[in-house]
């Protein structure tokens, strides 16, 4: 099992300080990684279900956020939970994916992206809410094609995107692959997983039976599109006051890797509870 960390911020704000200090904290503890969030706009009466989103919330970009958090540490993972990744142009953040890469010397690993619930904010980057799910699969497609192609170029001609000959440099920090999870929690998250992603990284209020069924969709789609479905990484949220026993039963469901919140916006009570978990799962080693 591996050991993720979140950094919200909406909840902790986006001071840079504290921001590199926290960062710093979670890879001095032995985490693997940190996520970021992403909302790109916020509109009066946004929501998900009855849970209204206050409009001033202080969403950074996610990627320059990562390539900040970068420069001022050595090991930790750059992750997001999740890209939108509808709302963004593959040309573009193939290059962006692939600069932060080189940048921090193979550690833009975690990327997972979703599609985005708020249909306010798909209209206001131009995107068509009904059919982000069929552009993000195929912003996938381009994704790996610009990664994988040469100095001749490569050629796409989807239902959203179009090009011809194209050459995409610099490329991810040796490898033409970076990974891609998929986030989300509907049937259809689930088998984009098993198609295209190399995770599986679902939220929500789900069951135990749906959250059984999700993971067996990922997995039999896999399979149906020949692909290995034990390569596929299972990723979850979980709660900072974790216990060994708790992780086991994760561990059991098959999960791969858990990321954590920390409840609190006070930088001391971040670092203690960052310690403590440390602490308790041995992550610190010497270190602890």
């Amino acid at each position: 099992m591996r050991f993720a960390v979140s950094y919200s911020t909406p909840y902790y704000g986006v001071d840079p300080d504290r921001i590199i200090a926290f960062a710093r904290e979670a890879e001095e503890c032995g985490f693997e990684a940190l996520y970021v969030p992403e909302h790109i706009v916020l509109y009066p009466g946004a929501s998900v279900g009855s849970v209204e989103f206050p409009t001033d919330l202080p969403y950074a970009d996610p990627l320059d956020m990562l390539s900040f958090v970068a420069a001022a540490t050595h090991r930790i993972l750059l992750g997001t939970g999740v890209l939108l990744l509808p709302y963004h142009h593959p040309v573009v953040l193939a290059k962006r994916l692939a600069t932060i890469d080189v940048l921090s010397k193979g550690r833009m690993r975690l990327l997972t992206v979703g599609l985005g619930t708020l249909p306010g904010e798909a209209r206001a980057v131009g995107v068509d809410f009904a059919s982000r799910g069929r552009r993000a699969d195929e912003a996938i497609d381009v994704l790996r094609l610009l990664w994988t192609g040469g100095s001749a170029g490569v050629s796409f001609h989807g239902e959203f995107f179009a090009f011809d000959g194209a050459c995409s440099f610099p490329k991810p920090y040796r490898t033409d692959r970076l990974p891609i999870h998929v986030g989300g929690s509907s049937g259809a998250a689930a088998r984009r997983a098993g198609l295209r992603g190399d995770g599986y990284f679902p939220g929500g209020a789900l069951s135990p039976h749906e959250r059984r069924r999700q993971l067996d969709l990922v997995r039999t789609t896999a399979a149906a599109a020949g692909r290995d479905p034990a390569a596929i990484e299972y990723t979850r949220w979980a709660s900072i006051d974790l216990t060994p026993e708790g992780a086991d039963g994760y561990a059991r469901q098959g999960v791969t890797r858990l990321v954590v919140n920390v409840p609190t916006t006070d930088p001391d009570e971040q670092r203690d509870q960052l310690r403590a978990f440390a602490r308790r799962f041995d992550l610190l080693g010497d270190r602890g």
